[in-house]
């Protein structure tokens, strides 16, 4: 969870594989996965410089502990062809502490694809009807863990 100055969270609309499956959910905040050897909090700093350039962040606390959900069928199906059931997140908040020209979506760093389309600033505890469905548990956790940074 990226918070800025004025207690709003980063959120960024994808144009990916849950639309494929019915869904009409785009926004989220971003996330990654963890490569081998590597710690949570060095992946969420590389997963966040990846996906929009940040740099710029002040780590402020780690969630208490791990959120899972699982994928519902229809999304193993399309979109993530068998092989993944769901996952399991390690969620950490940061203060966005630089200006907003580092933020950059659409040509992502080190030659990655981007994975959103557009970005905005939003009040976290409207992030949870953002979110597609079956994430929704997840980010309603994820924003009772942080909502004291965001008041």
């Amino acid at each position: 969870m990226l918070i800025n100055k004025d207690g709003l969270v980063w959120i960024g609309s994808r144009d990916d594989g849950d639309r494929s499956a019915g869904y009409d959910y785009a926004w989220q905040m971003p996330q990654g996965g963890i490569d081998k050897g590597e710690a949570p909090e060095p992946a969420a700093r590389r997963e966040l410089y990846e996906e929009t350039s940040i740099k710029s962040v002040t780590l402020l606390e780690e969630a208490p502990e791990w959120f899972a959900y699982d994928y519902p069928q229809e999304v193993v199906k399309t979109s993530r062809k068998g092989k993944y059931r769901g996952q399991a997140q390690r969620w950490l908040a940061y203060r966005f502490d630089g200006s907003e020209e580092e933020i950059n979506i659409l040509t992502p760093p080190d030659g990655h694809s981007a994975e959103f389309s557009a970005w905005r600033w939003e009040q976290a505890d409207r992030l949870p009807e953002l979110i597609v469905p079956f994430k929704r548990p997840v980010y309603e956790r994820v924003v009772a863990a942080f909502s004291h940074l965001t008041a």
